[in-house]
């Protein structure tokens, strides 16, 4: 990779998989379970049209089974952007579901996917980011050509096992599960999988991996939870950390463009911080890290895309 590439991803994690995070139960039975779709998914749409750059989304598969969802979905694709396997069901306990689980998860998300792109997708986006060796033999086996999954950041894997802890400790069960910590030392640049899947480039033709963004030196995590929920101030400053990276990779959800106001969310904002973020400044400091990524001459391009030109 000799040029400087910046892409956009945004996981369609729908509201239920917040509350199952957070262990809740209480589970909202209206319309507000499905705003991902109905609020965020057009937001995004309109904004990168704005922009002018395109995106990348990790679709869970079961979702295509509503029609509004299939709907946005093929909108997403009709507005040249890419759509790709987030499993059918994202199960946050994959890589302990045996290998048979795996692949079923795998491979229906795959082709419920295809039910909207017309054609199976290039990439795969684990659940809650983890993937062991054995996952990413499934994804092989499955034809995937691209996996962004590995996410090596010390502040972010303390801060998720510190948040599993606490829930425990209010007599609540998270759904989420703790990757391993080996996956601290992986490269934090595109690569092709080795084994164990955190070492460089141990197979030739191997599958590539597109790390989720962390910022140079201290390996920040740079991420829409901490990207957009600082603002534009905090934004441009670890903006200003990643540059120089090959490939920015800006992971996010549709919850990055929610907020606990302006869609009814107010109480999964008491335990999902982020939602008290309006959805105006969020989109300001979409549109300043876009930029300023730009004025540093990097290139929108979608995560396919970036996979062929990265190793």
């Amino acid at each position: 990779m000799t040029e400087r590439l910046a892409a956009l991803s945004v996981d369609l994690d729908e509201i239920p998989n917040y509350y199952a995070i957070h262990g809740l139960t209480a589970v909202p039975g209206d319309e507000r379970v499905h705003a991902v779709y109905a609020k965020a998914v057009p937001r995004f749409r309109a904004l990168l049209a704005e922009l002018g750059v395109p995106c990348t989304f990790f679709v869970i598969g079961q979702d295509m089974r509503d029609a509004r969802a299939l709907d946005e979905a093929k909108m997403l694709v009709a507005a040249g952007h890419e759509l790709a396997n987030h499993t059918e069901n994202h199960r946050y306990d994959l890589t302990r579901m045996g290998r048979d689980g795996m692949k079923r998860e795998v491979q229906e998300g795959v082709e419920s996917v295809a039910k909207a792109l017309g054609r199976a997708p290039a990439g795969f986006r684990a659940p809650g980011y983890t993937i062991t060796d054995e996952l990413f033999e499934v994804l092989a086996e499955c034809g995937v050509a691209y996996d962004s999954s590995v996410f090596p950041c010390p502040a972010y894997w303390g801060a998720k096992t510190a948040m599993i802890g606490l829930i425990r400790a209010m007599g609540r069960r998270s759904h989420s599960v703790v990757d391993t910590p080996a996956v601290l030392t992986a490269p934090a640049d595109p690569y092709r999988v080795g084994e164990p899947y955190w070492t460089r480039g141990a197979r030739d033709g191997a599958m590539v991996e597109l790390p989720i963004g962390v910022t140079r030196g201290p390996r920040l995590p740079y991420i829409g939870t901490s990207v957009m929920s600082g603002g534009p101030a905090v934004a441009r400053a670890l903006t200003k950390m990643i540059v120089g990276r090959p490939l920015v990779n800006l992971e996010m959800h549709g919850l990055d463009l929610l907020g606990a106001r302006e869609d009814g969310l107010e109480s999964l904002a008491k335990h999902q911080r982020d939602l008290a973020v309006s959805v105006e400044r969020k989109e300001q400091t979409l549109r300043a890290v876009v930029g300023q990524l730009q004025r540093e001459g990097y290139r929108f391009v979608t995560l396919m895309d970036a996979a062929s030109r990265a190793v």
